[in-house]
């Protein structure tokens, strides 16, 4: 997609092929009016919220805090049906390294979807990566891929949302699996990990791993044998449940060790993005009475593949984080 120059206030109009693919199918789209994309601030955090919690997802203030800190943000303001102007939109990128860069957090609220919005501002995010080399990768939900597509972006590899509700051990019948030990993760880790993680993920995205070490340290544990680090987990807090993620590992006896370890750190519901393919960890998790929310599609613009060898990823950070 072309590069082009535009200010964070300049007005954008969605393409029409695009703003009728915000439409729900069978539906008229309405004539796209001119929308104002403005950069996201700390100011904007309880409108932002407010985005989430209309599409029932799962982050929390602290969440929004840290992708405006770690990317950028932009949203469109539009007056609502008391006459009062609201975030109406928002989009982010988060990026990683020099090569690419995560888009997230493409909302609407119900009020103010069938007007272009969400396509104006993922034009904004794909032509602002675009001016910085930068490709762009996503985790699509079904709802979201038909946009995606028409916008330009191509399927890879897939993943799937489980959730587990609250709960205070692991199932008795099941236990702890045979597994290595885990341990608490140390400072002294953070190089063994970056070493581990750039290869799989593709870039270093070690401020955002450090700042989720921060935000369950219950939940950060490591595999370490022989003085080789064998895996790591790291979660976060959400609106509705916690999150268990990323977890790379180099085998799957390892992984179940790390997320079991994690788990029982987490009475309450509990997230996982599991990528397809892990089955002995699928397994597990449906046991301890994880169930199936929806499946996630990577996609990605402006290169034909995924970054990355993602073979030691079990668990992904999240759709909004990558």
């Amino acid at each position: 997609m072309a590069s082009t120059e535009r200010g964070p206030g300049a007005p954008l109009r969605a393409p029409e092929s695009l703003a009728k693919a915000d439409a729900p199918a069978g539906a008229a789209a309405e004539p796209d009016p001119p929308a104002v994309v403005q950069a996201l601030t700390a100011a904007d955090l309880p409108g932002a919220l407010a985005l989430s919690v209309s599409a029932h997802w799962n982050q929390n203030e602290a969440d929004w805090r840290t992708m405006l800190c770690l990317g950028q943000g932009w949203g469109i303001q539009a007056p609502g049906a008391d006459g009062h102007r609201t975030l109406a939109a928002s989009t982010v990128v988060l990026p990683y390294g020099a090569d690419f860069a995560w888009v997230s957090m493409v909302l609407v609220r119900p009020g103010f979807r069938r007007r272009g919005y969400a396509s104006v501002l993922l034009r904004h995010a794909l032509d602002a990566l675009a001016a910085q080399g930068r490709a762009a990768i996503l985790d699509a939900t079904p709802a979201g891929h038909a946009v995606y597509a028409q916008a330009g972006f191509r399927d890879t590899w897939g993943l799937a949302r489980w959730r587990r509700e609250a709960r205070a051990t692991l199932s008795p019948a099941a236990g702890r699996p045979a597994a290595p030990p885990t341990r608490a993760l140390a400072d002294s880790d953070w190089p063994a990990i970056q070493a581990l993680d750039v290869p799989a993920f593709g870039a270093s995205r070690m401020p955002l791993l450090r700042a989720l070490a921060q935000r369950l340290p219950q939940a950060a544990r490591v595999v370490e044998e022989g003085g080789r680090l064998r895996g790591f987990v790291l979660g976060r807090d959400g609106r509705e449940a916690s999150q268990i993620g990323p977890l790379l590992a180099d085998d799957a006896s390892t992984a179940l060790g790390l997320v079991a370890d994690a788990l029982q750190a987490l009475p309450g519901p509990v997230y996982v993005d599991l990528l397809a393919g892990r089955d002995v960890l699928q397994a597990w998790l449906q046991q301890q009475g994880f169930g199936f929310q929806r499946s996630f599609t990577r996609m990605v613009h402006g290169r034909t593949t995924a970054p990355g060898e993602p073979g030691a990823i079990m668990l992904a950070a999240g759709p909004e984080l990558g």
